[in-house]
């Protein structure tokens, strides 16, 4: 597995989890301290904690620390680099689509004449 790949890997794997997905959400509006984030959650901040280190161990949050606050903030690279992964197969699905839609419209003229 090449290093991009494995990144990629460690994206998918940490993004496996809806409150992990949850937590990018709620970090797109910019940085949050683990409480606020917390919050957001019925589960305690220990539990919302071992989320944001599976995503930070993934490089997709950065922690930083200010006095006894840890904030949290969304890191962009990782997700690039599952777009630049997916953007084959986004080709791929795009060129199905209008596949079909040429097969559509080709159907429905049969059915006018």
């Amino acid at each position: 597995m090449t290093g991009s790949e494995h990144v990629t890997a460690d994206v998918f794997a940490a993004l496996a989890s809806p409150v992990r997905r949850e937590l990018t959400a709620l970090l797109l509006s910019g940085p949050r301290s683990v409480n606020d984030l917390a919050s957001h959650f019925e589960m305690s901040r220990p539990s919302v904690s071992e989320h944001l280190r599976v995503l930070r161990d993934a490089g997709l949050v950065s922690e930083e620390r200010s006095g006894r606050r840890r904030l949290y903030r969304l890191e962009a690279e990782p997700l690039m680099e599952v777009s630049r992964w997916l953007s084959p197969y986004e080709r791929f699905w795009r060129d199905r689509l209008a596949g079909l839609r040429e097969l559509l419209n080709e159907d429905g003229d049969d059915h006018e004449h």
